[in-house]
């Protein structure tokens, strides 16, 4: 198989990540004999440096030609005094998700038993890690509905901000729920929302309950309440499997869950749409969970990990290698055991560089 894919280093770390990820991703498709062809391109604060806007002209083009985008990190206080709407975050990413209509969020939670220490929970309430799928609506709810900023005749200001779903937006969501269920061993669902106070959540319960009925018997779900939800996060992550729900309640849930799991460096996602690749699978922007932690670029002690997982995701999503992909995710896990890492997961011990945690995931591809 050809692999065509836009590359989008960002800002910040992502560069060196993206350094180190590619060796890996070249690897791991040359021992199953595909072929990879990747351009990069500038985006976020490297677009408004080098050609005055977030999302350049010809950065889009180059994505609109791929079978999918590998995505850095964008932002940093060197661009934060722009306008709101040109800033590297809203001017590159909203824009991205919009016009490839990526409404799908999946972001793993994992945790490797051998990096509990790096969790915030007791161990002894996690004995086999963390292992949860987060699938977060993208596109619809409160984020993209009405807003206003008007002047009562008191002469208070009032801010409106609306949510609205429609039916066709849940049941796309919950499809990718329960295609990411039956993927995995436990077959569940729990479907998050506020259905005790909110329209929009009443319509999601609806929903989402008679599509599990009527087309995954086979799939087991159940349902909390948004603010128990983030509560049992942190009680009992273990009790969950794959997470459903909406564009805000999955914005603090998913952040909530990647600070369960130790470290945003280890956590990758994938936006995933309705369009199809000339593969024929889902066309997707992949990327690390974390930012772009402008403190620490250029230093070379970023985590590569959720970058590296990422393209993984990307081979498993967009191109259906479900082999390659794992054969990364193991190579990961391996180097990971045997005590190779950087120093937001090194628990004080011995801290190895960017890069040279990239090389020993490399080296261990093929063992």
């Amino acid at each position: 198989m050809e692999l065509k894919i836009a590359v989008l280093p960002g800002d910040g770390i992502g560069p060196e990540v993206m350094a180190a990820t590619l060796p890996i991703l070249g690897k791991t498709l040359e021992v199953f004999g595909h072929r990879l062809e990747y351009s990069t391109h500038a985006v976020g604060g490297a677009g408004i440096d080098q050609f005055g806007k977030a999302l350049p002209d010809e950065t889009l083009a180059a994505c609109d030609a791929a079978d999918a985008i590998l995505f850095g990190s964008v932002g940093g206080p060197k661009w934060a005094n722009l306008p709101r709407n040109e800033q590297p975050e809203r001017g590159a990413l909203l824009p991205l998700r919009k016009h490839f209509e990526l409404f799908a969020n999946v972001r793993p939670g994992l945790l490797f038993p051998s990096l509990s220490a790096s969790s915030p929970i007791a161990p002894s309430r996690i004995p086999d890690g963390i292992d949860m799928v987060c699938i977060r609506e993208l596109t619809g709810g409160i984020y993209f509905g009405h807003k206003e900023t008007r002047t009562l005749p008191n002469g208070e200001t009032e801010a409106i901000d609306t949510m609205t779903y429609r039916t066709s937006e849940i049941l796309r969501i919950t499809d990718v729920a329960i295609a990411t269920a039956r993927a995995r061993s436990r077959k569940t669902i729990c479907l998050v929302d506020k259905s005790n106070v909110l329209d929009t959540s009443v319509l999601w319960n609806k929903v989402v309950r008679e599509r599990v009925a009527q087309v995954a018997p086979d799939v087991t779900l159940t349902h909390l309440l948004v603010d128990n939800a983030a509560m049992q996060l942190v009680a009992n992550p273990g009790q969950f499997d794959v997470l459903l729900t909406e564009n805000m309640f999955g914005d603090i849930l998913s952040d909530e869950m990647a600070i369960v799991c130790g470290s945003l460096g280890m956590l990758s996602s994938a936006s995933l749409g309705a369009r199809k690749n000339r593969h024929g699978f889902a066309f997707g922007l992949y990327e690390p969970s974390g930012g772009s932690a402008p403190d620490i670029a250029g230093k070379q002690i970023a985590n590569p990990c959720a970058q590296i997982l990422s393209a993984a995701l990307m081979l498993r999503h967009s191109f259906g290698l479900d082999k390659e992909a794992a054969m990364i995710e193991k190579a990961v896990r391996k180097t990971v055991d045997a005590g190779v890492r950087t120093g937001d997961i090194a628990f004080g011990g011995k801290a190895v560089s960017t890069l040279q945690m990239s090389a020993a995931i490399f080296e261990n591809l093929t063992k």
